[in-house]
């Protein structure tokens, strides 16, 4: 039985790392489904250049098909690094007409130029929206059997709960969105999943490096996939998802059902400590001198609360000033913080001796560096640091060496 996506095909450009391509959550989506094996429909909006770059996309898979709405110009999604806040161009002022759909089976996606009203037997909905999450039945759309894909900041705003667990929650929206299963994505944790029947939680995974754009899409794809089409229960659906956004998030890549099986991975460890709610912090080591140094602080402090991290940033709790007035506070600061993240790149004096400190006081060190050579990083590599060469990953690295802790 054919899955049919509903949402956006949009183009995503990132600076660095660098990234230029056309895919958006319903393209995503449509394609890493078909890639697992599936049947599969698009429906979007699309432009002729974003139509044919998804028809050259998927020209090697047979299960795929598109049913395009043609419209005449299209969305981007401009990203500094897979980190950042995107500036998103092309939102038409009125918006297109919605897409009407009625299948069996469908994923839908929340959209920024349209909407897609779907009456389906089995759905998957995730609403997309940073704004304010909006409900599946809003525009009128129905299903029979529905389940709702939410991060936790979205299933509280729609169920007017903020501050409220995942545990309360879940049966709220349940209950007003008709929903057979709610699945809550909660960043380390993973994801809690409910159904009337019972919850579970199914664990996040550690991968060697970290993609970010598009990794939500892979998550609904895979528990669609196998919720709506090989009748898994929710909560085996929702550990597929999980595996397969690693597997995503490591590689850039979407896997077949053989990549997927042949993936070892291992879940993010969770401490009892962080379980019963100590927030964990961050010491942000790096040097503040220039306009360029402390952009890249602010980046990193504001990256690391996202991440749900308490964050000391000498920066800005502390600030300039001479050697009697900050490096007691510095240090100080470091012996009460439970791990470092540190920016190498220049190998500012204050910053390694930082490094030192912490090390001798067994305290983890993230070395975020892209410029530095091995031999500059021997004594750092030596000393047992985690070393990364890319920003997301190191941040990601910083957040699940903390919730170990």
């Amino acid at each position: 039985m054919t899955i049919h996506v509903v949402g956006g095909v949009y183009r995503e450009y990132c600076v660095h790392p660098r990234w230029y391509d056309v895919f958006g959550s319903a393209g995503r989506a449509a394609l890493a489904i078909a890639t697992a094996g599936t049947s599969v429909v698009l429906h979007s909006y699309t432009t002729d250049a974003t139509l044919g770059v998804i028809n050259e996309k998927s020209a090697w898979l047979d299960s795929f098909g598109v049913a395009p709405t043609r419209v005449d110009g299209d969305l981007s999604f401009k990203y500094l690094h897979d980190m950042a806040v995107p500036e998103i161009v092309g939102v038409p002022d009125t918006p297109h007409e919605p897409i009407r759909l009625t299948e069996e089976k469908v994923v839908r996606f929340g959209m920024l130029e349209g909407d897609a009203v779907v009456h389906a037997t089995w759905a998957v909905y995730d609403p997309q929206n940073a704004q304010g999450a909006t409900p599946f039945g809003a525009n009128g759309s129905t299903a029979t059997h529905l389940a709702l894909v939410l991060n936790l900041w979205e299933a509280s705003q729609l169920a007017n709960m903020p501050g409220a667990s995942p545990e309360g929650i879940a049966p709220v929206l349940a209950a007003r969105e008709k929903a057979e299963v709610v699945i809550i994505k909660m960043g380390p944790r993973g994801a809690f999943v409910w159904t009337a029947a019972g919850v579970a939680q199914v664990p996040a995974y550690r991968t060697k490096r970290v993609w970010k754009i598009g990794s939500g899409d892979c998550f609904v794809a895979h528990f669609a996939n196998g919720w709506m089409h090989e009748g898994l229960n929710a909560a085996q659906a929702a550990d597929i998802a999980s595996r397969a956004t690693a597997y995503y998030c490591e590689t850039r890549g979407l896997p077949t059902k053989e990549n997927l099986a042949a993936y070892d991975i291992r879940p993010v460890e969770l401490s009892a400590d962080y379980l019963s709610g100590n927030q964990r912090q961050v010491y942000l080591a790096g040097p503040f001198f220039d306009l360029m140094q402390i952009w890249m602080v602010e980046q990193a402090q504001a990256n690391l609360n996202d991440l749900g991290l308490k964050v000391f940033s000498p920066y800005h709790d502390v600030g300039l000033g001479s050697a009697d007035d900050v490096v007691g506070k510095d240090l100080e600061a470091i012996v009460d913080s439970d791990i470092v993240f540190a920016i190498t790149d220049g190998l500012d004096a204050g910053t390694v001796y930082e490094i030192g400190y912490a090390r001798a006081l067994g305290k983890p060190v993230i070395v975020y560096s892209e410029r530095q050579s091995t031999e500059h990083l021997k004594m750092m590599e030596g000393s047992a640091c985690t070393i990364c060469t890319d920003y997301t990953t190191a941040l990601y690295s910083t957040l699940w060496e903390a919730v170990k802790l």
